[in-house]
């Protein structure tokens, strides 16, 4: 395997896998550019060590070339920040002529790879196609694919991958392209930068290592729950899966959400947790409601006694002492999941103060790894994203390394 800084780029062209799926307005202008900066750094390495550049990315969900969900709109933001004029070929599998034309120093950029079909490897069929026809659907794009990712592989002498949010999947340009660079292929400075942040927090932490998971549902992080169980000293558990957790121990839970089916599942944890010594902490304070809405009825009361009609909605002030108290005697810090619902200020107390706990303890010398995009937003809202060690951009990705999935997107690097 290559390291980007030690790979000699001089008169080679570098196809770049990045994530710009960036959010666009009605105008199609960019709301938040974030994931684009995010890539630079590898990006400028390229042209800096003589080195040219085609750029590749997806954008969207479309069915199939749109001018919605072309990645012409971003352009003039991608040449802003490199600092380059970059040229756009307006068909991914049609820039032979564009990509063979690039001299040292110059960059390319090519339309969503996502107008095929094949970068995903998934066949586009109506809701009403049978068994038989989806089965040959799939026979035919699977050879297809391997057309498409030849050509892609074609423009280029060397291969880098700095799509982190893509690397959970085994699509064409995050997986499969590496084959065709057994010798040339590499991480790119976010991708890398992500596996070390994720790694430092939970393969070689500074103990004692202080989980939080939040977020709506326990059946969404079972996986990382049971991969943490055998890592962390500390767990604690918010949001609202934490009422499932509640009612596994027989408390009343009113009208809050709650997992009927993974009770036997969160009691099953809670019992591992206690096997292995590990402190799972489910908080007894939360601010509840009347209703599901901002201008509901609200008070606090004990988690384990809710009166019907009553549904959690955040952690109430109580608990964000105990969490305090846990989190200043830790090293390492891993945050994924929002605390309420956040999507309403009033019930976003619990998530915002969880943010200003993990700067509060990164400043007296923790490591704190913050991932999952409420966690994400929370830690940007209140000002604080560049006062915690590392902050995910991975989402999916991230997720599932948590879990200790192999993502497609490393191991076909590392292979």
């Amino acid at each position: 395997m290559q390291n980007i800084d030690n790979y000699d780029f001089k008169g080679k062209k570098a196809i770049v896998r990045v994530d710009f799926n960036v959010p666009l307005n009605d105008q199609l202008q960019i709301t938040d550019d974030t994931r684009i900066r995010a890539a630079i750094p590898t990006l400028k390495k390229v042209l800096a060590s003589g080195g040219a550049l085609i750029i590749m990315s997806h954008l969207g969900r479309p069915k199939g070339p749109s001018d919605k969900y072309s990645l012409k709109h971003i352009l003039p933001r991608v040449q802003q920040l490199l600092g380059v004029p970059v040229r756009f070929a307006d068909d991914c599998q049609k820039a032979d002529a564009e990509a063979a034309a690039l001299k040292p120093g110059e960059a390319l950029l090519l339309e969503n790879l996502r107008f095929y079909a094949e970068e995903e490897g998934k066949p586009r069929l109506s809701d009403d196609a049978t068994d038989e026809q989806k089965k040959a659907a799939k026979a035919v794009l699977k050879e297809s694919q391997k057309n498409f990712v030849k050509k892609l592989a074609s423009y280029a002498d060397c291969y880098i991958n700095d799509a982190f949010g893509t690397a959970h999947r085994a699509h064409a340009s995050t997986a499969l392209i590496a084959s065709y660079f057994p010798d040339d292929k590499m991480f790119g400075y976010l991708m890398q930068n992500e596996i070390n942040g994720i790694d430092k927090a939970i393969k070689n932490p500074v103990r004692p290592l202080t989980a939080i998971l939040g977020g709506a549902k326990v059946s969404s992080k079972l996986g990382i729950i049971e991969n943490l169980l055998d890592k962390v000293d500390n767990l604690i558990i918010g949001g609202g899966m934490l009422f499932t957790f509640v009612k596994a121990e027989g408390g009343n839970i009113g009208d809050s959400i709650c997992e009927e089916d993974q009770i036997e599942e969160a009691k099953a944890i809670l019992e591992k947790a206690k096997a292995k010594g590990i402190d799972l902490y489910i908080h007894r304070k939360v601010t509840v409601a009347d209703a599901f809405s901002e201008d509901a009825n609200s008070k606090v009361c004990d988690a384990f006694d809710i009166p019907d009609g009553w549904r959690g909605m955040d952690a109430a002030p109580e608990s964000f002492e105990t969490w305090k108290e846990i989190i200043d005697k830790s090293k390492t810090v891993l945050w994924n999941g929002p605390m309420g619902v956040f999507e309403m200020p009033k019930f976003a107390k619990g998530t915002n103060e969880m943010a200003k706990i993990l700067a509060e303890v990164t400043e007296k010398g923790a490591y704190t790894l913050v991932g999952g995009g409420d966690s994400v937003s929370a830690i940007k809202h209140m000002g604080y994203a560049d006062k915690v060690s590392y902050v995910s951009t991975g989402g999916g990705a991230m997720l599932e390394y948590l879990e200790g999935i192999d993502l497609p997107g490393i191991k076909a690097i590392r292979d």
